[in-house]
């Protein structure tokens, strides 16, 4: 168990410096503007600007985008005092479905969409950007990478999980080997029925109920294991987005654009936190790596606007070096949004003893499936 700790320690560490990383980038990207084609700043802006009150709804949106994310996030982890959001009910698996189809169509509706936008830009040279489609490659490959880093890990713990019950079973049948003959050899010494054949009956019956145990806590252990590293990968997954689109808010002086998705974005981190918070719960942690997951979650949207807000005077959206870093993190994004949801959280309930044991049941969640990705997906009309 301690080296359950361990690896979980360093998968954080591993993430939290993916995730500055990440964030360099994004806040360098505007030093390596190059040349700019005439019109690309200024077909941004649009028609409407007003940046004044841009000013005033950036300031609203850093508050409640704020509260809807410590709302969704912390009502899973709040179980306790709420009984019908503990995992093993049914409205709280609904919920969760429901926001999984929320992160499914965000991946595909909004990130993916975006990412398309960056990369085939007048802005960006037309070979390779407009003449290969980079955002559905990047997409591809993450989902896939995704999958390998999924099932590598899992792989890895498994196999060590048998190698240490192998040795385990091996000690046994050598004791079993040797309950066995010394059983024989005091039969042959004493007729009497109780003491070779029940010592043997009883040795055995020990020995295969520590296997048991044994099996058990390793599969137990590994399904920790796999719990923690979804919960790890959603949230890059999502922490990465949302820097991306805080940023894209905080630097944006069209009130016209930023109305409409403040809506969106209060909705999406409520029930896209809802799906993180069941996926903590479900990993087991400890008070402290539970509120370190929700402060970063809750806090990277409003980071990106606060920093958006900051650079507002120097960052130009329209640079290369900014449209080709934002537009490859969300790809990246989107391949990790759309693996989680699809193979991590839906087909993993769907998959599950629980819904495939009850029809009904699983046509209910269909429905919130479904209805939480066509909200999210009505969302793109307005932002």
């Amino acid at each position: 168990m301690a080296r359950v700790m361990n690896s979980k320690r360093i998968r954080v560490v591993q993430t939290l410096s993916i995730f500055m990383v990440f964030l360099m980038i994004l806040v360098l990207a505007p030093s390596a503007q190059g040349q700019d084609e005439e019109g690309c700043a200024a077909a941004a802006s649009g028609g409407c600007y007003d940046k004044e009150k841009s000013q005033r709804l950036k300031i609203i949106a850093i508050f409640t985008i704020l509260a809807a994310s410590v709302i969704g996030i912390g009502l899973p982890l709040f179980s306790t005092a709420l009984p019908f959001l503990r995992p093993e009910r049914t409205p709280a698996l609904v919920v969760k479905i429901f926001a999984s189809g929320v992160i499914l169509s965000t991946g595909f509706m909004h990130v993916l969409p975006d990412s398309w936008d960056d990369l085939t830009s007048p802005c960006l040279p037309e070979n390779p950007w407009r003449i290969f489609p980079m955002s559905t490659f990047i997409t591809m490959v993450t989902c896939v990478l995704t999958m390998m880093m999924d099932t590598v890990a899992t792989a890895y713990f498994k196999k060590k999980g048998m190698k240490r019950m192998h040795n385990h079973g091996h000690g046994g049948n050598i004791h079993d080997d040797g309950g066995h003959v010394h059983g024989a050899i005091h039969h042959m010494e004493s007729p009497s029925p109780r003491d070779g054949s029940m010592e043997m009956v009883d040795q055995s019956q020990n020995k295969d109920n520590q296997v048991v145990a044994t099996s058990q806590v390793d599969d137990k252990e590994s399904q920790l294991l796999r719990y923690r590293i979804v919960a790890q990968v959603l949230e890059l997954g999502i922490v990465v987005h949302s820097v991306v689109i805080g940023l894209s808010m905080g630097v944006s002086n069209n009130p016209c654009t930023i109305r409409p998705l403040v809506a969106a974005m209060c909705f999406h981190q409520l029930f896209e936190g809802m799906g993180l918070g069941g996926c903590i719960l479900q990993a087991e942690y400890g008070i402290k790596m539970k509120a370190t997951m929700v402060a970063f979650f809750s806090a990277t949207t409003p980071f990106g606007i606060a920093l958006g807000i900051g650079v507002l005077s120097v960052y130009n959206e329209n640079s290369p070096g900014a449209l080709i870093v934002v537009g490859v993190l969300n790809a990246t994004s989107s391949g990790l949004l759309i693996y989680m949801a699809l193979v991590d959280l839906l087909a993993c309930d769907f998959m599950g003893p629980k819904l495939q044991g009850n029809i009904k049941l699983q046509f209910i969640c269909y429905f919130a499936a479904f209805l939480g990705m066509g909200i999210m997906s009505l969302m793109a009309k307005w932002a």
